[in-house]
């Protein structure tokens, strides 16, 4: 039976979290990686309508500057031992449109707040809500919605903006944020509550 729960809505300065759209997870080539164009022509949509918007936009990257870092992590995948500092690996997919008003934050974990100063930046940027997308779904996705809420924040999840490499890991996790830390909606219902321009979602930006 499924809980009963409230919809959440994006507040006046949502803030868009793009949790690990780099070279080495959209780039098959690397072991991390798998071709999600999908999942690349969401967030490249999304990030622009923030643009337009002038809402802030955060990207996050992993990064492994020392052997100690993440250790049981790198362990555990040892896949993960491509993203060291300065490789193509850690780049932002330059498809995504980062630009210099952007936030870049660098972690080692699976949440884009464990270890970072994501929760800082949110704050000074006045950010009242939480709009997060990328790769993995059952991973560093998941982790960060599930902290978003911890810190108390309202989380949107576009779901066609969001993706995995196991099809089903990606509807549980779909259908368990949902349950229970974050609405999950439509990529158009997302952009809709945005307060963007209009050439923007025609495409023109």
């Amino acid at each position: 039976m499924d809980l009963e729960r409230n919809s959440l809505t994006l507040g006046q300065r949502p803030g868009l979290i793009v949790v690990d759209m780099i070279n080495g997870f959209t780039d098959p080539a690397c072991p991390l990686g798998c071709e999600a164009p999908e999942v690349v022509a969401a967030n490249k949509r999304l990030v622009c309508e923030f643009h337009c918007a002038g809402l802030p936009v955060y990207f996050t990257t992993v990064v492994f500057h020392s052997d100690d870092q993440a250790r049981v992590f790198r362990r555990r995948v040892p896949a993960l031992n491509v993203l060291t500092p300065g490789s193509h690996w850690v780049a932002v997919d330059r498809r995504m449109g980062f630009s210099e008003g952007d936030a870049l934050i660098e972690k080692q974990w699976a949440s884009a707040f464990h270890g970072t100063n994501l929760e800082q930046r949110l704050r000074d940027d006045g950010v009242d809500s939480l709009v997060v997308t990328g790769l993995t779904t059952s991973g560093c996705v998941r982790a960060t919605v599930v902290d978003g809420l911890q810190h108390d924040y309202p989380v949107i999840v576009p779901r066609e903006a969001v993706g995995d490499r196991n099809a089903d890991a990606h509807a549980a996790n779909l259908f368990d944020m949902h349950a229970k830390y974050a609405d999950v909606q439509s990529l158009e219902d997302v952009l809709a509550a945005l307060p963007c321009s209009d050439h923007c979602r025609a495409g023109e930006g």
